[in-house]
């Protein structure tokens, strides 16, 4: 019988998850559940979001534990200790194990109207509902 062959980089993909050394940042900010999918997290990463150590990324850089990350989300900013890798997304228990949260107080009282177009909506349309209603009494 023939024996399959592994791809590049499986052995990296299939490490259990205490016996990783370093994980490619964009990969744990998706895994820590910073970001909701990974492209997400490298293109916060490439717009100059995300700071490790204090400085300015790129998704392929490489993190370990210790060290300190400083990361603009859509919820706010975030100051994260790397605590844990891992480069899979698992349940919010194990991704909230991932990091120490050391975000200071006056970070958490700012408000992200920047992400959110302002007044907390998505855009100024306001909502489809609201629209029509408009339409339908201006007789549209």
């Amino acid at each position: 019988m023939g024996r399959s062959k592994k791809k590049r980089g499986a052995a990296e993909d299939s490490a259990p998850m205490g016996t990783l050394t370093s994980v490619r940042v964009d990969k744990w900010l998706w895994a820590a559940r910073q970001y909701k999918t990974r492209s997400l997290a490298g293109e916060a990463c490439t717009a100059g979001h995300v700071d490790v150590n204090g400085t300015a990324t790129k998704p392929s850089k490489f993190i370990r534990e210790g060290d300190e990350i400083e990361v603009r989300t859509p919820g706010g900013r975030r100051l994260l200790g790397v605590t844990g890798l891992a480069d899979r997304r698992g349940p919010f228990v194990i991704a909230k194990e991932l990091y120490d949260d050391r975000t200071p107080p006056e970070w958490r009282e700012e408000k992200q109207d920047d992400w959110l177009g302002g007044g907390g909506q998505l855009d100024k349309r306001g909502r489809k509902r609201d629209r029509r209603g408009a339409r339908r009494n201006k007789g549209w």
